[in-house]
């Protein structure tokens, strides 16, 4: 039985991208805006959202950053007003540094919570009271967060990194627990290693390694579905899921195996 209401006809939907510069969240975006979904993308990069628009005509680049409260509620009631209403919101904004617990920068760590874990409040608290108006008038929505396999448990050089995609699931199962009975769809997409500027930066090889575009037609299949959590690869992610369950000396094993770490 589906966990959400099914997303499969895209046509006129209006859909609002935060974080979609680059990697997944730009394909996302280009393959939404294919399907006929009215399309508004999310970034601090003026001149990326510029070429995303001129590669997509009738999409709409905002200019944001979400570590800034006042001006995520200004975007969010921006496209309320502009467009009537949100189909879906997907925060896929995300910041990731590489760090070691040998190397602990706190600024570097402190930045990942005021990205991936603040920016993800701001972006809920700017949306909720839409959403909810929307249930209440049979409309519904649907929120998504883009977490990562990351916070199932720990990965080489995560310290930083893990723990604030770990609070995004449990973020997306609260949302889920209380708002589903509202008719709202609240989804997790845990990617394992797609290509993408951020994921360059490990030094380490990465299995399973996926494009952005087949990252973004994982995502749309898992909304069609109607499920709740999307992960993919899901051979590498089913194994990370089943690990788990593991002893943690035999986790760390087959992690510095798998990784070369």
């Amino acid at each position: 039985m589906p966990m959400n209401p099914k997303l499969t006809d895209w046509r006129g939907r209006v859909v609002w991208l935060v974080g979609a510069s680059t990697g997944i969240g730009r394909s996302v975006a280009s393959s939404l805006h294919a399907r006929g979904a009215t399309v508004i993308v999310s970034a601090r990069q003026v001149a990326a959202l510029q070429a995303f628009e001129a590669a997509h005509p009738g999409a709409q680049g905002l200019v944001l950053d979400v570590t800034d409260r006042a001006a995520t509620q200004a975007a969010a009631d921006q496209v309320v007003q502009q467009h009537g209403g949100l189909d879906l919101v997907l925060f896929c904004a995300g910041t990731y540094t590489p760090m070691s617990a040998r190397q602990l920068n706190l600024d570097v760590a402190l930045r990942h919570e005021a990205v991936n874990v603040g920016g993800a409040w701001h972006v809920l608290g700017a949306v909720m009271p839409t959403l909810l108006a929307q249930a209440a008038q049979g409309r519904g929505g649907h929120l998504s967060l883009v977490a990562s396999v990351a916070g199932y448990r720990a990965l080489p050089n995560a310290l930083a990194y893990g723990p604030t995609k770990a609070a995004l699931i449990h973020m997306a199962e609260s949302l889920h627990l209380e708002l589903s009975p509202l008719g709202l769809g609240i989804s997790v997409i845990n990617p394992g290693f797609v290509d993408t500027p951020l994921t360059a930066q490990n030094g380490f090889r990465m299995p399973a390694l996926i494009t952005p575009e087949e990252a973004a037609s994982e995502m749309l299949k898992g909304w069609a579905r109607g499920d709740f959590e999307v992960h993919f690869p899901r051979r590498f992610t089913l194994l990370l899921k089943a690990l788990r369950m593991f002893p943690q000396a035999l986790y760390e094993s087959l992690v510095r195996r798998a990784t070369g770490h």
